[in-house]
């Protein structure tokens, strides 16, 4: 039997407290599972309760500590008011306790696979001797352009570590690192890494997930069946994106004048009225050929429906793994952390075209370059099939199912050589 196999580990995956981080690490926790290793998947009780369906992993609900000023089941970033963040990681430092004290329970595993800002948690394993795996979620593009940072370690204990500090004491309590990543997807990025990292690495293939038949409302998928092929520009700008209302309505206005059809997940800006959400009369103009969804959308049934021709996406690595899986060129709209450095890997591999950026503050947007874009992508000829071509070939690197579990064997076989 294979070494990926045989003499089953137990491995603990410990993911920060947002669905873009949870999501890629229970894609990974079925992956290591289905090779037979004992899987303990981590998380707080309602972000377990709210995670898709999982076959042979043990899911661990630790309760989130109170923290004065965080709201109510606020127990990721989705369900954060702004300028509410640092409650959360406050309230996720006060986890390490409780995972220490998991750790302590029965035989000691043989593995923790952390997320870059869990570093009193990969601190708590490399106390018991347990070894651990930094598993960054963020793109290879990124990791290679921003490297492991240089900051101060020393952590000041009223507005606690800083992002750039978490990182940092991660890696350093960590033996390994993993991405999710393969060379023939980034040729120029994934060779960087090694050296980067200055630790053993290994790449975890792309974690292509699963076309999932349940989750969402059925509604959605029923109006993309009454959609011709290729003719609707799904839009989703992932569950943290800093939209005003101002831009709503300058993003809802691009639509409008882009003249495609649309499916559009949007996350209403906090405090903000229903009726005042989009523009007056958006909804009534737009009613044959648009939908504005405001709750749960099953974004991999929809990327996956044949009604869509492209994806205007904020650019997450998620979002853009599981476009170029069903082969959706891309209206990219980045807004912070590693979304631009993955909007401009992919326009290199000439997938689609970035929204104009407002020169006067190089951030905000105006809907005729939102128009613009779209109909670049979508509508007119020799763009439409050029991106749609170039997508497609990144389709056969994502669908190449067998190279990604290559790399998670080989993951395995490195766990078992730097585990002593």
């Amino acid at each position: 039997m294979d070494a990926a196999y045989s003499s089953p580990m137990h491995i603990v995956l410990f993911p920060w407290l947002a669905f873009g981080h949870m999501v890629p690490f229970l894609e990974l926790a079925e992956r290591l599972a289905a090779r037979g290793h004992r899987v303990s998947f981590v998380s707080t009780p309602r972000n377990i309760s709210r995670l898709p369906p999982v076959v042979d992993v043990h899911l661990v609900a630790l309760p989130l500590p109170h923290v004065d000023g965080l709201p109510e089941g606020a127990e990721a970033t989705t369900d954060l008011p702004p300028g509410k963040a640092q409650l959360l990681q406050k309230a996720a430092d006060g986890l390490a306790g409780p995972f220490g004290a998991f750790l302590d329970d029965g035989k000691k595993p043989d593995w923790l696979i952390v997320d870059t800002f869990h570093y009193l948690a990969a601190a708590a394993a490399a106390r018991r001797g347990v070894p651990s795996v930094m598993f960054p979620i963020f793109s290879s593009a990124s990791s290679a352009l921003w490297g492991v940072p240089r900051v101060s370690t020393a952590v000041d204990p009223k507005v606690g570590a800083s992002l750039a500090q978490r990182f940092l004491l991660t890696h350093q309590s960590c033996k390994m690192v993993a991405k999710r990543c393969c060379v023939e997807f980034d040729p120029d990025g994934v060779p960087l890494l090694p050296a980067i990292f200055g630790k053993p690495f290994a790449p975890l293939g792309l974690l292509p997930p699963p076309l999932r038949s349940n989750g969402g409302d059925d509604t959605l998928v029923s109006w993309l069946d009454r959609q011709p092929a290729k003719s609707v520009l799904y839009v989703a700008l992932g569950s943290e994106a800093p939209l005003s209302t101002e831009l709503v309505h300058e993003l809802a206005s691009g639509l409008e004048l882009a003249g495609t059809s649309f499916l559009w997940a949007l996350r209403k800006p906090s405090g903000v009225p229903d009726d005042a959400v989009l523009p007056p009369g958006f909804q009534d103009r737009t009613k044959h050929r648009g939908l504005v969804a405001m709750g749960m959308v099953p974004q991999t049934r929809v990327l996956a429906h044949d009604s869509v021709g492209a994806f205007l996406t904020h650019c997450g690595w998620s979002s853009v793994i599981e476009a170029m899986q069903y082969g959706r060129p891309l209206v990219m709209l980045p807004f912070f952390g590693d979304q631009g450095p993955i909007a401009r890997l992919m326009e290199g591999r000439k997938v689609g075209l970035p929204v104009p950026r407002n020169g006067k503050d190089g951030s905000s947007f105006e809907r005729e370059g939102v128009g613009s874009a779209v109909r670049a992508v979508m509508v007119e000829e020799e763009g439409r099939c050029a991106f749609a071509a170039n997508a497609r070939k990144l389709q056969q690197v994502v669908a190449d199912t067998a190279s990604h579990e290559r790399c998670i064997d080989g993951f395995l076989q490195q766990l078992r050589f730097y585990k002593e």
